[in-house]
């Protein structure tokens, strides 16, 4: 009897995943690697005047540099996810860190904006986006109970580098322009390349074995890419529902760390001092992290709850930055920015905890894949819209009103999941492997394929009547 029990623990213990272990290690690559990719996109906000008066633009042209590098890193996610199941999310992680730096270095020699959308835009973008999800996805594979800390901590570095890099690239703008600053930059996202190094290889299932017929083959082969990319999940309503209200939030959620830099030098602070807020934001970003990964590992509250509640408090306090400003008081844009820094950074670290307890530890890599991909739109389109406000009106407030509202629509859209408002988590479906699903498929493409004398030879042989069986 005690070794039944034993044995039932350890079951029980093998299906609820590992819990840390090398997975601390993860953390920290995650840390670094979050940094050089998220740190770096929301400091891209002081080249922002830079590139409005060399290329003497509209705010609406310059925007869409940032929003093509986050669309691109969101629209790959996808194909990195399908790499990762396919082959090894080491050399996916390593390959995008040489991406992301050779496409700041190539910037660095652009001669329009045509040159940045391409270079920082869509070469830096596919990069980070080759980063980003196999990393989430290997940290949450190496946690459990922890899940939501580890990831808190190794997101907690997007604030902190947010912090350092806007007093950092100003200061490489005043001292090298901003050729020489995009210059280290891409020598900084070099260092992505050792991060990815620390993953460890997955160990693979045997390669199934090779098929004669021509349409077996194909029909196998369009069911594996499926598989890859998770397409199932695009018909599951729980997934859908998240999947728009992240899209949603995601809209507005970018905007403050690319105008509010250029919001804060109109409306009369200096340089240094508009810098400083973007830091301040991200000082507090990095305790509502830690903070908010902490407090939802407790358990007194489910996290797609505490997720919607950061959201919602986000989406006001964009709203009030530029109100804040208005009377010239630069102690209330202070304060407003540090609240909504600590929101933001508290929504990021539920924002993806949650989505394994919808679709399932296994499914998570997909799943993430496909949720940056529908996203991509709305990173596309939240900086120009809000570059298109500032063009028409002649300041920042309703392009911060419209993005506050974005993540108010996004929380709404989030109380429509199924049993939000229970005080449990509904179990996660449980899907197949790959290798069950393909010899399903093999068996029903055999039967399809052969003759018809074949089929009733088969049907004889299964007959439970038939006098061969017995």
């Amino acid at each position: 009897m005690t070794n039944i029990k034993s044995k039932s623990q350890s079951q029980s213990d093998e299906a609820e995943g590992p819990d840390g272990g090398w997975g601390w290690v993860l953390v920290v690559a995650m840390f670094v690697s979050s940094s050089l990719v998220f740190g770096l996109m929301r400091s891209l906000g002081i080249f922002f005047v830079e590139f409005v008066q060399y290329f003497e633009e509209s705010a609406q042209a310059i925007s869409w540099i940032s929003s093509t590098g986050l669309a691109a890193q969101q629209f790959f996610s996808p194909l990195a996810a399908a790499l990762c199941n396919a082959y090894n999310p080491r050399v996916v992680v390593m390959t995008g860190g040489f991406l992301a730096g050779l496409g700041l270095t190539l910037a660095s020699q652009s001669t329009c904006l045509v040159h940045l959308y391409l270079t920082m835009g869509v070469i830096s973008g596919f990069g980070w986006g080759m980063v980003f999800t196999p990393m989430v996805a290997t940290v949450m594979a190496n946690f459990t109970r922890r899940r939501a800390l580890a990831l808190g901590l190794g997101f907690s570095s997007i604030g902190l580098s947010s912090f350092a890099f806007n007093l950092l690239f100003q200061l490489l703008v005043e001292t090298y322009a901003w050729r020489g600053a995009l210059l280290i930059l891409g020598a900084l996202s070099l260092n992505i390349v050792p991060c990815g190094a620390l993953i460890r290889p997955q160990r693979r299932s045997k390669a199934p074995a090779k098929v004669d017929s021509e349409t077996k083959s194909c029909a196998s082969m369009l069911r594996r890419i499926a598989s890859y990319l998770e397409l199932s999940l695009l018909t599951e309503r729980p997934y859908l529902t998240y999947t728009l209200g992240v899209t949603l939030f995601n809209v507005g959620y970018f905007v403050p760390y690319f105008h509010l830099v250029a919001h804060s030098r109109q409306v009369g602070f200096s340089e240094y001092q508009a810098a400083f807020v973007m830091s301040a934001a991200g000082a507090s970003d990095i305790l509502g992290r830690v903070v908010s990964g902490w407090f939802s590992d407790l358990g007194h509250f489910r996290v797609v709850h505490l997720l919607t509640l950061w959201t919602g408090l986000a989406g006001v306090f964009i709203m009030l930055l530029p109100v804040s400003s208005m009377s010239g008081s630069y102690a209330a844009l202070m304060v407003i920015s540090l609240l909504y820094g600590f929101c933001s950074g508290a929504l990021t670290s539920v924002v993806f905890a949650v989505v394994p307890m919808i679709v399932g530890v296994e499914r998570t890599m997909g799943a993430l894949g496909l949720l940056q991909l529908i996203e991509s739109g709305a990173g596309l389109l939240g900086t120009p819209l809000s570059g298109f406000l500032k063009d028409v009106t002649g300041n920042y407030i309703a392009s911060f009103m419209v993005a506050g509202s974005f993540l108010l629509l996004g929380m709404l859209t989030m109380t429509t999941l199924p049993r939000f408002f229970s005080c449990t988590d509904p179990r996660p479906p449980q899907r197949r492997s790959l290798d069950a699903k393909e010899n399903i498929l093999d068996l029903e493409l055999e039967q399809m394929n052969s003759s018809p004398s074949d089929k009733k030879h088969t049907v004889e042989s299964n007959d439970p009547a038939n006098p061969k069986l017995c």
